[in-house]
């Protein structure tokens, strides 16, 4: 919508309302400016606009004031309660929505191992405090059960859980059944389900970094999750579209891209005596294409990724992580003990000596004492399967899994 009138006073990421003909209010936001006219978009549905609806603006900038009480609160893209426990209460200060990332130099490096309990995590792609790491997979191989089970088993402080894009249905499904009480009492989640407005998607994902922000200076090891990136990407090219920018990969705008480094980068590790936001973000990946323009730019942003594999999946193991495909750019410094970096390295040497002849091996041509690598990864790969086999609700110390794999490997 272009509203005329205010273009000298609104400026962009302005709220102002549109007065409909019945009288109601329908929320809008500035994406846009022209000499002559200000580019809207509305939160809810347009219905009922006509030409020469009066827009209001009442001079009031939107804010946020987080507080100690949203942690165990479940609140939408506003900043608004939706759990039916009441108003939210409000901290001294208002922390802004777009928060620049901390600079370069004044950032402390990555700290000590965070336990998340999932074994082909702890032990192939190890998460250290302050990391950031992505969850590459398509849609139903597992992601959103994988975040789960991260929320649930995670030894962070709090979580700052974004469900960005989620089914309707999925949301009461993570709260209660993934997420649990005991992971929901020290938790803020933030919902934008998928019937709501791209703007009501991109502002969600900006108040999860805020909140996860807030957290890191009161000096807190911060779990954060967004699922998924790759909707928030497709709010800000329909917001961008809407706006006038032209189309470039796959009808992204160009500051699609920018938006993305702008987003992550605001996680990682904080300065002086804050703490640190670990994050997960998910990306879906459209068409299991992992050239995707999305994907492709965020693996080059974060620290690392983890790769949910479709033909693992429909092999019955969960979580289906593809650990060859798996890289975490701060393994090195996780493992500490260089005997647990040998030990994975030769792990996965004897994973991928499988790997390289699993079609064969699958369809019976090949001839046990051919190659005495690979006879002894098809013994050992049942075992192995075994060992990255894990139950939604399982949690095992990284501890126990490093002497479960130290077992395998010398058998």
């Amino acid at each position: 919508m272009q509203a005329a009138g205010l273009q000298r006073l609104l400026r962009v990421g302005d709220l102002c309302d549109v007065v409909l003909a019945n009288g109601e209010r329908l929320l809008c936001q500035v994406v846009g400016v022209r000499r002559d006219a200000s580019l809207l978009m509305a939160f809810g549905g347009t219905d009922g606009v006509t030409v020469g609806s009066q827009v209001e603006f009442h001079e009031t900038r939107f804010g946020i004031r987080v507080s100690e009480g949203w942690v165990g609160r479940v609140i939408d893209a506003m900043g608004r309660p939706i759990d039916g426990r009441g108003p939210l209460p409000e901290g001294p200060f208002t922390t802004p929505l777009r928060n620049s990332p901390p600079p370069a130099y004044d950032r402390r490096l990555v700290g000590a191992p965070l336990k998340t309990g999932v074994r082909a995590i702890d032990l192939f792609t190890p998460i250290c405090q302050g990391q950031r790491m992505g969850i590459f997979a398509g849609s139903g191989v597992g992601k959103s059960t994988l975040m789960s089970m991260l929320a649930r088993s995670s030894a962070a402080d709090v979580n700052v859980i974004g469900l960005i894009g989620e089914r309707g249905r999925e949301v009461q499904e993570f709260l209660q059944r993934d997420l649990g009480e005991d992971g929901r009492a020290r938790s803020i989640v933030v919902v934008a389900t998928s019937d709501e407005s791209a703007l009501a998607r991109r502002q969600a994902a900006y108040l999860t970094l805020a909140a996860a922000e807030d957290q890191r200076k009161r000096g807190k090891q911060v779990f954060c999750m967004i699922d998924s990136v790759t909707r928030f990407a497709h709010a800000l090219r329909e917001i961008g579209l809407a706006a006038g920018e032209p189309p470039t990969a796959r009808g992204y705008p160009p500051t699609v891209f920018g938006e993305l480094a702008h987003l992550l980068e605001r996680a990682g590790p904080g300065q002086g005596d804050q703490g640190d936001i670990t994050l997960a973000a998910a990306v879906l990946i459209d068409g299991d294409d992992h050239d995707d323009p999305i994907a492709d730019a965020v693996r080059g942003i974060l620290d690392g990724h983890i790769v949910l594999d479709r033909n693992i999946a429909t092999r019955g193991r969960f979580p289906a992580i593809n650990v060859l495909r798996s890289v975490s750019r701060m393994a090195p410094d996780c493992y500490g003990d260089n005997s647990k970096a040998a030990l994975v390295a030769s792990a996965k040497r004897t994973m991928a000596a499988y790997q390289d002849k699993e079609d064969i091996i699958q369809i019976g041509l090949y001839r046990k004492g051919t190659e005495p690598m690979v006879d002894m990864a098809i013994e050992k790969h049942p075992r192995f399967e075994d060992l990255l086999r894990q139950m939604r609700d399982e949690t095992t110390p990284p501890e126990e899994a490093f002497q479960q794999l130290d077992e395998i490997v010398a058998a």
